[in-house]
């Protein structure tokens, strides 16, 4: 019977029935259907080896998924981020020594630990939060986070040229 034939309501179901068929003529399953199991947060391919760039097969399914690689666009915010909070713990110092004060009550705590204790710590406490947003790209949340960072340090970087 040909789906002309069809009625309207029966029509969709029988062309559904028809593509699937065409489809799996002719090709072979490589193993169990993967893709029943969405990509996990952690896998072993998270930093290595892995091909999926993206999250989901059509538009619009990338929201809310996880991803092996990453785009050289995201690297390279990461990398402004991580350069401007760097260039932000050398002029907070350098200002300090010119007989500055630290205006942050989180930064002058962190000073207390010393130059080292201070970078370090200032490091770590961009260097996780750069982690799991990385992780989480394809979440809105995550990247509003990436572009407010990158926005905000690059003021703050921009403020302390200023002073000099």
């Amino acid at each position: 019977m040909r789906t002309s034939e069809l009625s309207s309501s029966e029509r969709p179901a029988a062309e559904s029935e028809a593509q699937a068929q065409s489809a799996s003529v002719g090709e072979r399953p490589r193993g169990p259907d993967r893709r029943k199991r969405p990509t996990p947060r952690f896998s072993r391919y998270t930093l290595f080896g892995g091909r999926r760039r993206s999250g989901g097969r059509r538009p619009g399914e990338n929201d809310g998924t996880y991803v092996d690689q990453y785009s050289a666009r995201l690297v390279a915010a990461m990398l402004w981020i991580a350069a401007m909070n760097s260039l932000d713990s050398f002029f907070t110092l350098v200002h300090l020594q010119s007989g500055g004060i630290e205006l942050n009550p989180v930064a002058d705590a962190m000073l207390g630990t010393g130059r080292v204790g201070f970078v370090a710590c200032k490091a770590l406490l961009i260097i996780v939060p750069l982690a799991i947003l990385t992780l989480h790209k394809n979440f809105p949340l995550a990247r509003a986070g990436i572009w407010t960072a990158a926005g905000a340090y690059t003021l703050l970087v921009g403020y302390h040229l200023t002073l000099f």
